[in-house]
């Protein structure tokens, strides 16, 4: 008798979602939205797979004790929700829906742009008040105005397409695109604060990740131009709500509209009690369309991976054959960890990769090594709209160029993965192995030779190679309550430069890489985050 696979759908799902699991005769589903969390931990050991929006929160503590979960599926983009460090490691697949709802979310922003420019909502509260206020409420147009995009993916593209059906002039920033790429696209890239000094409109289409959260701060206000309008329909936490309250009462933004908030839901948030601020809650992808595209996607994802072994749009495993995957898989981790620290060093739009495969790795096939090196390289910026499925595809869009080559043999090393990366302003290289076929490292940075651990928060300092600069390092970071968990240094000669690579137990506070940089010798800092 065939076995029945269980799968639980613990938020709300449309009817022909339902439908395509229901034709699966291998599948029973249980449909159980609003589970608390307790309940949730409770039940959830008993399924094989489950089906999530938004609301259900799979962290840690949930997803332990599950020993028989194969597959989570997440109707829509946003991983927030889901502790992937957990997922990956019990082997759990974790898959998204990452196009579907992008529409809805790019026409979203078009409104609230619309809605702020023309203050709608505050006239129709004022009308419904019994007022007409006609003089109070005079607007701006968007015609010839300059809207500047920050992130050009999926999202960022749609509305730059609809900003122009507009008439309006278009400017982005993303690290991850070359400017050939985003001319395509119709949209002039800039630098970041180019971006801030020009732009009318601003609106923000990336994930939240350590390099994005706070990124619209105090600093990023005082480069704006006076009256410029902000909007953020990506994700609370890009934008320092508290700095954006002060950047509105001192007049430097005219007005703000949000959909999304630092906390959700934003009861009681300061920034709703200010007139120039419009909000809705979280609707990006509450349309009826999107929300019926993502439930028919996910869906279909779940039978198919249960039903022929099909796996689409999983954010944390790439398809690799059941035989060789106990092999294979440390070098997958290695290659997502190379390309990360990469990602998040590189200061420029990044045009060439180059892999470097030596020695026993070359036997097991490169591909899904490579495409694990692609998506460490881009989620740093393009978070989790990027997978083991489209980060070749996606790194073909932002125009770089890919190019491989293998070795059967390694000089020092059983295995050894080197990859480069290349922009017109700069150039990285990184390389690593395996210790005892599954300990990760790092063994070579750029002009230096080091052995670390690539796992957690890192910081990367180059500095002159003097005495007491570590001594200053330590003596800063104990101050402040950061643990050090270790250390491993590298130098090009005897009083020339130098590298530390510091593991450390918890991030750095806001504001503390630029005190470390204030220190005697140091020539740079940068905090590098690789999750487990």
């Amino acid at each position: 008798m065939e076995e029945i696979i269980k799968v639980l759908i613990s938020d709300p799902l449309s009817p022909k979602g339902l439908e395509i699991l229901g034709r699966a005769k291998i599948i029973h589903y249980d449909y159980k939205p609003g589970l608390s969390p307790e309940e949730l931990r409770r039940i959830l050991p008993e399924y094989d797979g489950i089906i999530i929006r938004s609301e259900t929160k799979l962290r840690k503590e949930i997803l332990e004790p599950c020993q028989r979960l194969k597959v989570i599926g997440r109707a829509g983009i946003g991983l927030d929700n889901v502790d992937l460090t957990t997922a990956t490691k019990k082997g759990i697949v974790v898959m998204n829906t990452p196009m579907e709802n992008a529409i809805a979310a790019a026409e979203h922003t078009i409104a609230l742009m619309l809605s702020i420019s023309r203050k709608i909502p505050q006239a129709n509260a004022s009308m419904k008040a019994g007022k007409w206020e006609k003089k109070k409420f005079i607007g701006v147009e968007l015609y010839n105005k300059i809207v500047g995009i920050i992130g050009i993916g999926v999202i960022g593209t749609l509305v730059a397409e609809r900003a122009r059906g507009l008439k309006m002039r278009v400017i982005g920033y993303d690290p991850y695109l070359s400017k050939e790429v985003a001319e395509k696209k119709g949209v002039e890239l800039v630098s970041f604060e180019e971006l801030l000094q020009r732009s009318d409109f601003i609106t923000i289409h990336t994930p939240l990740t350590e390099e994005t959260r706070n990124l619209i701060g105090k600093s990023a206000f005082e480069k704006m131009k006076p009256g410029v309008i902000l909007i953020n329909c990506a994700r609370g936490g890009i934008v320092n709500e508290r700095d954006l309250y002060e950047a509105i009462k001192s007049g430097k933004v005219a007005g703000a509209a949000l959909d999304v908030f630092e906390v959700e839901p934003a009861i009681g948030n300061p920034l709703l009690e200010l007139d120039e601020v419009i909000g809705t809650p979280h609707l990006g992808a509450s349309t009826g369309e999107a929300q019926e595209n993502v439930s028919i996607a996910i869906a279909q994802q779940i039978v198919d991976f249960f039903v022929s072994g099909e796996v689409r749009n999983a954010v944390n495993i790439p398809v690799v054959s059941p035989d060789i995957l106990p092999l294979v898989k440390p070098y997958l981790r290695l290659g997502e960890k190379l390309g990360s620290f990469l990602g998040q060093i590189s200061n420029y739009a990044i045009e060439e990769v180059l892999i470097e495969y030596h020695g026993e790795v070359v036997q097991y096939g490169t591909k899904p090594i490579t495409v694990s090196i692609l998506k460490g390289l881009l989620t740093p910026f393009v978070g989790e709209t990027v997978n083991f499925v489209n980060a070749p595809v996606m790194a073909k869009e932002r125009g770089i160029r890919i190019t491989e080559s293998v070795s059967e043999k390694a000089e020092d090393y059983a295995s050894l993965i080197g990859l480069t990366v290349r922009s017109k302003m700069e150039e990285h290289y990184i390389a690593g192995t395996l210790f005892g076929r599954k300990e990760l490292r790092i063994v070579k940075l750029n002009d230096f030779f080091v052995e670390a651990i690539p796992e957690g928060y890192i910081l990367l300092i180059q500095n002159y190679d003097k005495p007491g600069v570590i001594g200053n390092l330590g003596t800063i970071l104990g101050n402040r309550n950061i643990n050090i968990a270790t250390m491993e240094l590298g130098r090009d000669r005897v009083g020339g430069t130098a590298i530390s690579l510091i593991h450390i137990d918890s991030p750095l506070p806001p504001g503390m890489i630029g005190e470390i940089l204030r220190l005697p010798n140091i020539i740079s800092v940068r905090q590098i985050q690789l999750n487990g």
